[in-house]
């Protein structure tokens, strides 16, 4: 027999506030402490919907209009909307069957088919031998030695801090060929950066070759990433400290300290050379172009004077006399040209009142001051 209850309500049987239909079980006493019986069970509930349906009968209509609802509910559970900054992966039964885009879309309901909508356009970050430490107001970082110091391809101990950025650019990828991400991610960068350093010079790493070892960097972490599949798309490599140890790092100081002013020390004395240099080649240019002038033109006036002479000559040769009398006063013309002198002749100059060229005089001879002394 079921349990009852002697202040229970319609039908004698035990109705808790919160066990069902059927009630719950009484706490303790009662009649044999056995547990209802199913048929009893399925009586209750019955019952329970009975007095919860209009005019107090559940028939097959309303059996068939409680089944259509719960079709049409199950049904509309399949509408998904997938955010603009998510992408969406279709699973029947687990298995991968479609990779939907942003907006409104329906996919069969569960348990048949379930969608996964990873964020694909958020960055992500993985630091490499560093951690960022966060308190609510400041960020600290804490270096982490076992993953930042590397040794290169001379010999020598580096200590490199690297940020990786990356994203998802595959979402099927991203969620089925690997396991763990984001650990993956840092192990494939963390590798990369090991065999790009490993294989470089330590002078370079730290000086002119930061973005070359960048860009190699980010790009075999890329190459290894496609060969797993994994969907992910690496945006950014940053080198956030590369540094020696910090056991040598003020010696490495005084080093780079020195080799910075030899390399100014060189670059100065290149500027000299590129000025002086120049300088010299276009001074000696200027006095070669100089010689060949004075060349040319001690030829052609000697040329000149060649050809003039054979023209006296060949006038010499038809009238001699003349031809010497012209010369003659040409002669005496271009000698006596240029001076203050006048020659009279002296059978012709009897009669003339010779003169003392006083304006000549006062220019020539200066004069003298007699109150001062000094020569006007």
């Amino acid at each position: 027999m079921p349990w009852s209850n002697q202040g229970g309500g319609s039908g004698g049987g035990w109705r808790g506030g919160s066990g069902g239909p059927w009630g719950s079980p009484p706490s303790g006493g009662g009649t044999g402490g056995q547990p209802p019986d199913l048929e009893e069970i399925l009586r209750r509930s019955q019952d329970r919907l009975k007095s919860v349906m209009p005019g107090g009968s559940l028939g097959g209509k309303g059996l068939a209009l409680i089944l259509l609802v719960l079709v049409a509910l199950w049904g509309f559970s399949g509408v998904y909307v997938v955010e603009t900054d998510e992408q969406g992966v279709v699973l029947r039964f687990g298995k991968f069957v479609a990779q939907t885009e942003p907006g409104l879309h329906y996919h069969l309901p569960y348990p048949i088919e379930t969608v996964l909508t990873p964020k694909v356009t958020k960055v992500n970050r993985i630091d490499i031998g560093m951690r960022l430490l966060e308190d609510g107001r400041s960020t600290t970082t804490r270096d982490v030695p076992e993953e930042s110091l590397i040794l290169t391809g001379d010999e020598n101990i580096i200590d490199v801090d690297v940020s990786v950025f990356w994203l998802i650019n595959n979402a099927s990828d991203y969620l089925f060929n690997i396991e763990n991400p984001e650990s993956t991610v840092k192990a494939v960068a963390e590798s990369a950066m090991r065999e790009v350093i490993g294989r470089s010079q330590l002078q370079p790493v730290l000086t002119q070759a930061r973005a070359i070892t960048e860009q190699d960097v980010l790009e075999l972490i890329q190459q290894t990433l496609d060969s797993y599949k994994a969907g992910i798309l690496i945006t950014q490599v940053q080198l956030q400290k590369v540094d020696p140890p910090a056991q040598v790092i003020d010696a490495f100081r005084d080093v780079q300290a020195a080799r910075a002013d030899q390399e100014r020390l060189r670059n100065e004395a290149q500027a000299y050379a590129n000025r002086i240099v120049p300088e010299a080649r276009g001074q000696a240019a200027q006095i070669t172009q100089a010689a060949e002038a004075y060349r040319q033109r001690t030829i052609n006036e000697a040329r000149g004077q060649a050809d003039r002479f054979s023209k006296v000559y060949e006038e010499y040769r038809k009238a001699p006399y003349v031809t010497r009398q012209r010369m003659f006063l040409e002669t005496m013309e271009r000698v006596l040209g240029q001076t203050d002198k006048v020659i009279i002749d002296g059978d012709a100059g009897s009669g003339v009142v010779p003169y003392l060229p006083l304006d000549q005089l006062n220019r020539s001879t200066p004069r003298v001051n007699s109150s001062s002394g000094a020569a006007q």
